[in-house]
């Protein structure tokens, strides 16, 4: 599981860092580890980045935060990047990276696992509550739900995605079928929190709207927080507040 791990600068005197390499379906993948010094009984927090190579790569000031609201955090960075071996395949067989990254996190927390995500974060979270039956909630902030849409979204990442899935949504749609967790989210007994901010260009508030509804059709327990004003990044203020309303709304899935 574990192959390596080493202590790093932490930006926060209450948190340690540590950044571990672990096994992934063969391959050496790296990922950071925030826990506090204060000894204690913590629940896990897995924090799936958004982007891809070094765009969206984690920030160790992102990942103390959290931290600092009593868990313990572990943010894999996926395959290919900061030197971990294979390729970022922007939610293919990287998906792997996040389900194993669980079992990395339970060796420091207690067995309760959260899932954050960010971005393209979005559909590896959601891919990891479907492979795994262990996952205590699901929060997706401003998450990837549907590659198609994502690729009719944003111009600017087409090549990218024309090169990872081998072509666009009408010449190989069974590559984006296959990455579309929405096909299998019945699934997850996990509960969902869904945050976006509606004025979002980076992701659009439909791929929220798509998880929602697909949450509904099931019958699957959920909950919106919307915003009306806010981007892709929240303020400064707002960004501190919502961290501590969503520790706060972890906390409370645990007691259901």
């Amino acid at each position: 599981m574990i192959d390596k791990k080493k202590p790093y600068p932490s930006p926060n005197p209450h948190v340690r860092l540590m950044e571990i390499i672990y096994w992934s379906e063969g391959l050496r993948v790296k990922g950071m580890l925030a826990e506090p010094k204060e000894p204690g009984n913590y629940s896990g927090i897995l924090y799936l980045r958004g982007g891809i190579q070094s765009i969206g790569m984690v920030r160790p000031a992102r990942i103390a935060q959290f931290a600092a609201q009593g868990f313990v955090v572990f943010a894999p960075y996926y395959r290919g990047n900061r030197g971990g071996e294979g390729r970022d395949e922007f939610a293919g067989a990287d998906r792997w990276d996040a389900v194993h990254a669980v079992d990395v996190l339970k060796h420091y927390s207690n067995e309760n696992v959260h899932l954050l995500a960010f971005s393209r974060g979005g559909i590896m979270a959601l891919w990891t509550a479907i492979l795994r039956p262990d996952i205590a909630s699901v929060v997706t902030w401003a998450g990837v739900t549907d590659t198609v849409l994502t690729y009719k979204e944003r111009p600017d990442m087409r090549r990218m995605m024309k090169r990872l899935y081998g072509g666009t949504p009408n010449t190989a749609l069974a590559e984006y079928e296959e990455r579309n967790p929405l096909l299998r989210i019945e699934e997850s007994a996990a509960p969902f929190l869904i945050i976006h901010g509606l004025k979002d260009e980076n992701v659009y508030p439909a791929q929220a709207f798509l998880l929602e509804e697909a949450l509904k059709l099931n019958g699957q327990t959920h909950e919106t927080w919307y915003f009306p004003d806010y981007t892709h990044f929240f303020p400064p203020a707002a960004n501190r507040q919502t961290v501590q309303a969503v520790c706060k709304w972890m906390g409370e899935q645990e007691k259901k």
